[in-house]
């Protein structure tokens, strides 16, 4: 923190973190020179710049073919998304100690790593799985956030997600600009999506009778509540 510059500044890998002095202020926006690894988004190219990642069992392998390191993708994702005003984060956090606090982010790689991610998982997580997975987001966070990485119950969780993720292997097109994220094509040889089944254009795929049970048995309950004029 400096006269010039009146927040405190924090690196690594990840992203890049400002807190304090003039941030304290929620309504207050942050100085356009404070960003380090992203442009604004109104300056960024007038062009799409595409990519495209290769997950194996929910980790990044490979950028456009190139097999890299973890911590060469990030290095590249950062660079390429930061040049596209990609990841910045403006929000109000829970502090563990039970404070609001205010942080503004520049995470780039990581905003590109979680569309991809999300991306490949559409096509090969099954529904259940996901819907369970997803419940336990919260609680993984929180336990990370508060810094209970090392904890047991961490690594319990750990185990769930990482089985979840076992099917997660796949390629995901983005294309990036000004800002924004957009996914424009996913595939993965252990896909479930079944283009047979998916397809709006054919009377085969099950009949739509079978649809008049299923709507009756779920409504049940809520039928047996107006009936019983329960608000």
């Amino acid at each position: 923190m400096t006269a010039k510059k009146p927040y405190s500044t924090d690196r690594n890998l990840f992203h890049m973190s400002f807190e304090g002095g003039i941030l304290e202020d929620p309504w207050a926006a942050p100085p356009s020179d404070m960003f380090m690894l992203s442009v604004s988004p109104q300056d960024a190219p007038d062009k799409v710049t595409s990519v495209e990642i290769e997950y194996v069992k929910g980790n990044p392998v490979a950028i456009n073919g190139k097999k890299m390191t973890p911590a060469e993708i990030l290095v590249y994702l950062n660079k390429v998304g930061g040049e596209n005003g990609i990841g910045r984060v403006d929000m109000v956090e829970n502090r563990y100690v039970g404070i609001k606090s205010r942080g503004v982010y520049e995470t780039p790689g990581g905003t590109i790593l979680q569309a991809a991610h999300r991306a490949v998982e559409s096509i090969t997580m099954d529904r259940e799985v996901m819907y369970h997975r997803d419940g336990l987001i919260p609680a993984y966070a929180r336990l990370v956030y508060f810094g209970y990485w090392f904890s047991p119950e961490r690594e319990m969780l750990q185990k769930a997600v990482d089985e979840s993720q076992k099917n997660v292997s796949g390629h995901v097109r983005l294309d990036l600009y000004k800002g924004n994220v957009i996914v424009s094509g996913r595939k993965s040889e252990q896909t479930l999506y079944h283009g047979g089944f998916a397809t709006f254009d054919e009377d085969e795929v099950y009949s739509q009778r079978d649809a008049t049970g299923f709507i009756r048995l779920n409504a049940l309950r809520l039928r047996i509540k107006a009936l019983m004029g329960i608000e």
